[in-house]
């Protein structure tokens, strides 16, 4: 059995602050084999600046996925080239830098893992349609029967017609965003493990992990405003997916939802 940890979105340096806190402990007392995260709104709740991106990387976060906001800090732009262990969407342009997908072996089973960003909903943004990119790439793919996706998508309708889509085909079709964590976690009769959105990593008491007051005023007066970050009541929000090494086949997926006592900076 190989068992895979998928943390929620991790939100500003309430999020790093828990990760650094607990994700240690929580590998330890899970038996971890793999980590991976939504890390597109570490740097502030808006981007991931490449030294958050190492700072997660030394904590212990094996792989990040990102979505609409990975390119949002300059510097990332130059370095998800680079590295090896950031993933931006699949189905971005071919002229954007990075990769969508990342090949690892564990336990002697090679898994392929893959980033996936939805069109509903995103209308800002212009990518390939995911559902067309994904049955092409798997149409190329031989070999590993392991295949984790993570779908970054808006709406609850995109991603479930994405299970329907690659029900059977894929492991596991873990979907970020809306950093809510949902109550629809279940595995199918063909062994693919599935949850809407895996929830975030940060403040719990607040907009998506931003500050409620700010959010409010935006709302209120439709004047844009600058989103802080919020640190009440940090949790670490995640799924914990168990897959069968041989056949590929999910056997559960079970929702983490942990609060973390953490040490606030004294202007927070």
């Amino acid at each position: 059995m190989i068992r895979i940890l998928f943390l929620g979105e991790i939100v500003g340096r309430p999020g790093i602050a828990s990760i650094k806190k607990a994700l240690v402990g929580l590998k330890e007392k899970y038996s971890i084999d793999y980590t991976i995260a939504n890390g597109e709104g570490t740097t502030n709740g808006f981007g991931l600046g490449v030294a958050h991106a190492i700072q997660l990387s030394k904590l212990g976060v094996d792989l990040i996925t990102g979505g609409e906001k990975i390119f949002f800090k300059v510097d990332m732009v130059d370095f998800i080239a680079k590295t090896g262990f950031i993933l931006r969407p699949l189905n971005y342009p071919p002229a954007s830098p990075g990769r969508g997908i990342k090949n690892i072996n564990i336990k002697g089973k090679d898994i392929i893992v893959i980033n996936l960003i939805g069109q509903s909903g995103l209308s800002r943004l212009s990518v390939n349609n995911p559902f067309v990119t994904i049955e092409n790439f798997l149409k190329k793919t031989t070999g590993s029967p392991i295949v984790l996706i993570q779908f970054h998508a808006s709406t609850t309708a995109e991603k479930t017609t994405m299970l329907h889509f690659l029900d059977g085909k894929a492991s596991a079709i873990i979907g970020t965003h809306t950093k809510a964590l949902t109550s629809d976690a279940t595995v199918t009769e063909k062994g693919t493990a599935y949850i809407t959105d895996n929830g975030r990593v940060g403040s719990l008491m607040s907009v998506g992990g931003l500050d409620p007051e700010s959010e409010i005023k935006k709302h209120k007066s439709q004047i844009p405003e600058r989103s802080k970050e919020w640190w009440s009541d940090p949790v670490i929000q995640a799924v914990i997916v168990d897959i069968d090494e041989e056949s590929g086949k999910a056997l559960s997926i079970e929702t983490i939802n942990e609060h973390i006592e953490v040490d606030r900076p004294k202007e927070a």
